[in-house]
Parts: C-alpha cells; sequence; structure tokens
C-alpha cells in the first residue's frame, strides 16, 4: 500500500480519534449536575434580588413610589419563585459553595411548604401591585418578604 493511501485512510481514523479524545477533555472539565443547579439557583436568586431590591425601597419609602414600576418588579418576582421548585434536586445536596444549611434536606417537606408559600405570596404581590395602590402593595410586599425571610432564617446560611 502506498504511503499516500495509508495516510488517506489514517486521516479518518486520526480525526475520529482526536474529538473522542476533545470529548472526554470537555466532559471531564464540565460542571456536574449539583454544581449547574447551584448555578441555576444562585442565578434566579440575582434576578430576583435585582427586582426585589426597588420594591424594598419603595415600600420602605426609600424611593418614590412607582405604580407601574412596582407592579412590572413584581410580576417578575412572581415569574421566578415557581422556578425555585427545580433548584433544589436531590443531587445538589451537599455541593460546594452553596449556603443551604444541610438540616433542609432532613426537613425537605418543610422546606418545599416555604417555597410553596413564597410562590403564592409572590402572585399575590404581583395582582395587588397591579392595582397601583401603594398601601395594599406596600402590605403584599411585606407578606413576600417576610416568606422570604422564614426560609431564609432556618434554611440558609451566613
Amino acid at each position: 500500500m502506498s504511503l499516500s493511501r495509508r495516510i488517506r485512510l489514517a486521516v479518518p481514523v486520526l480525526l475520529a480519534a482526536t474529538l473522542a479524545c476533545a470529548s472526554v477533555a470537555h466532559a471531564q472539565g464540565a460542571p456536574s449536575k449539583a454544581e449547574q443547579a447551584l448555578k441555576y439557583r444562585k442565578s434566579v436568586y440575582q434576578v430576583m434580588v435585582w427586582n426585589f431590591g426597588p420594591l424594598s425601597a419603595m415600600a420602605q419609602g426609600k424611593m418614590p413610589y412607582d405604580a407601574a414600576e412596582f407592579a412590572t418588579r413584581a410580576e417578575r418576582v412572581a415569574a421566578l419563585t415557581p422556578m425555585l421548585t427545580e433548584a433544589y434536586p436531590a443531587e445538589s445536596q451537599g455541593v460546594a459553595n452553596s449556603k443551604l444549611k444541610p438540616g433542609m434536606w432532613s426537613n425537605r417537606a418543610d422546606f418545599d411548604a416555604k417555597l410553596k408559600d413564597l410562590i403564592e405570596r409572590s402572585a399575590t404581590l404581583a395582582s395587588v401591585a397591579k392595582g397601583g395602590d401603594l398601601e395594599q402593595s406596600k402590605a403584599a410586599f411585606f407578606d413576600t418578604a417576610n416568606a422570604c425571610k422564614a426560609c431564609h432564617d432556618k434554611y440558609k446560611a451566613d
């Protein structure tokens, strides 16, 4: 067999081997399911905080109340909170860099109930905020904030 024919036959084999090695190397550097879940969880909370901050400032009178802005941000929070139901899969238990207290896993039913309460209160906040009434919006905001706090106090490490 000629050298050029051997090269032509070897090129596809070498290319396949190179791609297989690259695939294995990429998979070894890819984040685990637990790490992906934590990143997802932190991302959802970051977007919530981005929207919750102005709501808090308006509810506390630290910035002028803008009914349309309040309603928009409340609607965003209400859209985000249900996403948290998939942010705590069992495989994320014990993942590094989590601020979740280990006790959550042994009290999962309580945690899930608190999360359900947050989802419901967030939906109420969005509904009330659409009405544009400052006092009703403030009350719904503080109900939602208290639902956040109830979970943080029990399940979030400082």
